[in-house]
């Protein structure tokens, strides 16, 4: 009998069984009924028999000791499987059914609802895999399930459809309703204020749509409402004042509009207020500051303005206070500072000028403050840390002067610091540099001077460390009491002396950047036993000596910079040979002998090894003269070569062959046609497909009527994309048939062309079942997205390789489309680049691997380049770089993927920072599109276990 059917006849011959058994057979028959039709695999059941009474049974308790009748069933989290067991909602005396955190799958049977025990007050579903819609449609009556039902949790499943108007009537006294964490759809039905004794209500997480009815005002029962991460819009209704009794209110992760109802000032009682992640405008009403009960109040991510009001005063109980990612102005009221219970202050990236107030943590207990991304100026407070309980202190990207604190310096809570990019200055106090708990030190971008050898580092805690763009000098310490550093940045500086031997300590060192000091010496050979080693760049200082052999064992190195050095002697032979090398920089040293034949220098570019006059190669893009062998066989070599010519010879008229007779049968023409009103047109067809439907009168009569389309179901019924464009610099017909004649398998080519003494009209190659990127996104899994990445940096790649530069910025709407298998294509307008093949300082280029960092950053977080939220943060390279550093995963990608991310966590962070990588300030410090393929295919395509390495390395 399959799985569920014995449920099913058990209902068929509930009368039966009723007149046949007492209750107490019937429960026991019941019970035993559910144990043999779902699996158990960890023997939850086992005491389910025949031998001793069900009351004693576990997961059974029953009314009273004298009467045995089943009153809980409560199996949570015992790992059963199959049907749900519909016959356990039927029993007679039943008042809690718990089956939660199980693997019940398959819908919710109807006869399980319409069936219900008119004694059953707790029902709890939550963390099956149930799914279908809800089986709750009347039959046109207002039919009552079970008016006695007070609790009701379906969360955390797979149910689909729509909320059922008639949940009101079908269980008309719940008091807990909670269908969060599912996939249901359309509008939260109005019908819901029917449930007027309803104290708790959660729909969050589900695909929701629609506006916040109004309605909901009538519940004045409700404590708790959490709707958030839907898709609801319109405005917050301002009948949501009349829900006095409300305690919690959630509506985060939507497209709420509009401004903050005053009316929310009517809900004393409330002591959780979260609006964060939605598109509310305007100033923060005055009457939020009413709500003394307030416990955490967060309206970040939003468009909200105006200024912060010394009100705030008012909300003593607050402990959380969280605005960031606004557009506030004016000063941080100097009452915050007052609050006594304040722990978390988050106000970054804002427009926030002004000192910070400068008894803030003096009389509160601060555990986290950022106040970063702002325009704060004046000094950093002594009395931060005057709790002793400041754990995260965040302040980079503003104004600040002055010396770091004594009190922030005795700070011995604090485990997160960064106040990069300030004007920060003195020396690093002694007791700065002995924290326990610091982990995350960036100090970067200041002007902190002096020494930092002549002292003792005790920070044993500490995994990153950035010094970088400082004025320290003197020599390197040997060590920063830890070596569990992963990253360590001390670029920038006046450092002298030598590379400490010290640092190959660092076991789980992945990050190591000493460039542009005063280094001087060889590379310590110690540094190769940092097995972990991912970057390395020592560049632009006065090294010397040889590269270490050992680097070339190192088996997750991905980039060497030793530019601007003075090393010499000979490139190690297997340097490069793990494989995982994808960018090495050895310009302006001393180095002879001949380039590695490892996958990296077969395809070095020019740049990366010019100024070192005693290096040879064999590889056209290096640039370098040939080396000589050693020892010939010349009678053999010459016969080989004249092989080879003559072979040559013969191919080259095969080719000139089949391309005269491919000229004579081809539809590739000019033809100069004079167009009234139009000027003269010139126009070319490539394709040989497009040329039996696109011909030059056809597209000069589309010309000629206005128009630039062409006509669609021509021939095979072929439809041909077309683009008018005005500006394409330093273009002819012969770089137009370059294009023309250019195929890739994610390009979509050229069919044609016009062309007039003012513009340029293109004819793109038909794309089967077609659609641009920006259409197709919220369909895409995470695995697909990084086959888009994959492709359309492989179309980059190839097009930098011929020459060839995008015109335009790479976008998601008019230059990537996906065909009907899902493969991406790129749309080109392109130019010649004027650039040395491949070179990464070439500004063009750098354009195209910034405008496909920002498309990188759009896969990952769904967030387009022009997206609205992210430009009131400095726009959304910079949004991604503030949540690469400094966010979790959960609060940067994009929510619509649907899967297990927890699984790709580290794919998405390598993506994130392959994408910050490709958008950096400074072009020179770009990847080129042949490293970031790399990177790719090598990260996401065909991980291997140098991979997870990497990933592991950088989970910082």
């Amino acid at each position: 009998m399959r799985p569920g059917a014995s449920f099913t006849l058990l209902f068929h011959l509930l009368p039966f069984l009723s007149t046949c058994f007492s209750s107490e057979e019937y429960e026991f028959r019941a019970l035993l009924s559910v144990r043999s039709s779902i699996n158990d695999p960890l023997d939850a059941l086992s005491s389910w028999s025949n031998s001793t009474s069900f009351c004693n049974w576990h997961g059974i308790t029953c009314v009273d000791h004298s009467t045995s009748h089943v009153s809980i069933v409560r199996l949570s989290g015992k790992n059963l499987t199959g049907s749900l067991p519909s016959v356990l909602f039927t029993l007679p005396f039943i008042h809690t059914l718990d089956l939660s955190s199980n693997g019940f799958s398959g819908g919710i049977p109807p006869e399980a609802f319409s069936n219900l025990s008119s004694s059953l007050r707790h029902l709890n579903l939550t963390n099956n895999h149930l799914s279908g819609p809800l089986p709750l449609r009347s039959d046109g009556r207002d039919k009552i399930i079970n008016s006695s039902l007070e609790f009701l949790d379906l969360s955390n499943n797979y149910l689909t459809g729509e909320i059922p108007d008639e949940i009101s009537n079908n269980f008309p006294h719940l008091k807990v309703l909670d269908l969060g964490g599912n996939s249901l759809r359309g509008r939260i039905p109005s019908s819901i204020s029917k449930l007027r004794t309803l104290e708790f209500l959660t729909l969050a997480s589900n695909e929701l749509v629609g506006r916040i009815p109004p309605e909901l005002g009538e519940i004045t029962t409700l404590q708790f409402i959490y709707v958030g991460y839907n898709n609801l819009s319109g405005e917050i209704p301002p009948e949501i004042g009349n829900l006095t009794a409300l305690n919690h209110l959630d509506l985060v992760y939507n497209d709420l509009t509009g401004a903050i109802p005053g009316s929310v000032g009517n809900l004393r009682k409330l002591r959780y207020l979260f609006l964060y992640q939605n598109s509310l405008s305007g100033p923060i009403p005055p009457s939020i500051y009413n709500l003394t009960a307030l416990i955490s109040l967060d309206l970040s991510q939003n468009d909200l303005t105006g200024e912060i009001s010394e009100e705030v005063i008012q909300l003593e109980n607050l402990a959380i206070l969280q605005l960031f990612s606004n557009r506030f102005e004016g000063t941080i009221p100097w009452s915050i500072a007052a609050l006594p219970r304040l722990q978390v202050l988050q106000l970054w990236s804002n427009r926030l000028s002004g000192e910070i107030p400068a008894d803030l943590g003096s009389q509160n207990n601060l555990t986290v403050l950022d106040l970063s991304s702002n325009n704060l100026t004046g000094g950093v407070p002594e009395h931060l840390c005057y709790s002793r309980r400041l754990v995260k202190l965040i302040l980079f990207s503003n104004f600040l002067e002055g010396k770091i604190p004594g009190g922030l310096s005795r700070c011995r809570s604090l485990e997160r610091v960064r106040i990069e990019n300030n004007r920060l200055s003195g020396e690093l106090p002694l007791e700065f540099t002995k924290l326990p708990l610091v982990y995350y030190l960036d100090v970067s971008g200041n002007g902190f001077s002096g020494r930092i050898d002549g002292r003792s580092w005790e920070m044993p805690a500490l995994q990153m460390l950035s010094l970088a763009r400082n004025d320290l000098a003197g020599p390197l310490p040997d060590s920063f009491g830890s070596e569990n550093i992963k990253n360590l940045d001390l670029s920038e500086n006046q450092f002298s002396g030598g590379i400490p031997a010290g640092l190959g300590r660092f076991s789980e060192l992945a990050r190591l950047k000493l460039s542009k000091n005063q280094l001087s010496g060889p590379i310590p050979e110690p540094i190769t036993e940092c097995k972990k080693l991912v970057s390395l760049d020592v560049s632009k200082n006065h090294l010397s000596g040889e590269i270490p052999a050992g680097l070339s064992d190192l088996p997750v190195l991905t980039e060497l910079d030793l530019s601007e050095n003075r090393f010499s002697g000979e490139i190690p032979q297997d340097l490069g040979k793990t494989g995982s090398l994808v960018f090495v920089n050895l310009s302006h040293n001393h180095f002879h002998g001949s380039l590695p034949a490892t996958g990296v220098f077969l395809s070095v570019n020019a740049s990366s090894i010019v100024g070192n006059p005693g290096l040879c190669g064999e590889t056209a893009r290096s640039g370098l003269p040939p080396c000589t062998a050693a020892v010939e066989k010349k009678p053999r070599r010459f016969s080989v070569t004249v092989l080879m010519v003559g072979l040559l010879i013969l191919l080259l008229s095969v080719l000139l062959f089949l391309l005269i007779r491919r000229r004579g049968r081809e539809h590739i023409y000019l033809k100069k046609v004079e167009v009234n009103g139009n000027g003269v047109w010139e126009v070319r067809v490539f394709d040989e497909k497009a040329s039996k439907v696109i011909t030059a009168d056809t597209l000069l009569t589309s010309i000629k009527e206005g128009t630039v389309a062409v006509p669609d179901g021509a021939g095979d019924g072929m439809l041909f994309a077309v683009r008018n464009t005005t500006d394409i610099p330093r273009i002819g017909w012969a770089e137009m048939t370059d294009m023309g004649r250019f195929r890739h398998r994610n390009v979509v080519g050229l069919a044609g062309a016009c062309r007039s003494e003012t513009r340029w009209v293109l004819i793109y190659e038909p794309v089967d079942g077609g659609r641009s990127l920006s259409v197709a996104l919220g369909e895409l899994s995470w695995e697909k997205r990084c086959r888009v990445a994959v492709s359309i940096a492989r179309a980059l790649h190839c097009l930098h390789r011929r020459g060839m530069l995008l015109h335009g910025n790479l976008t998601a709407d008019n230059n990537v489309v996906l065909d009907g298998d899902g493969v991406a294509r790129l749309l080109i307008n392109v130019f010649p680049s004027g650039c040395e093949e491949g070179k990464r300082e070439c500004t063009e280029e750098g354009k195209d691997v910034y405008s496909f960092g920002v498309l990188l950053v759009l896969l990952l977080t769904g967030r387009c380049h022009v997206d609205a939220e992210a430009d009131k943060h400095g726009g959304v390279v910079e949004w991604a770089r503030y949540c690469y550093s400094e966010c979790h995963l959960d609060t940067w990608i994009d929510p619509v993927m649907r899967g297990p991310i927890a699984e790709y966590q580290d794919e998405m962070i390598r993506a994130m920072e392959l994408a910050v990588r490709c958008t950096s300030v400074d072009p020179t410090q770009r990847p080129c599109m042949k490293e970031v393929v790399k990177v790719l295919e090598k990260s996401v395509e065909k991980p291997g276990s140098w991979v997870s390495n990497i990933k592991r390395a950088l989970a910082i």
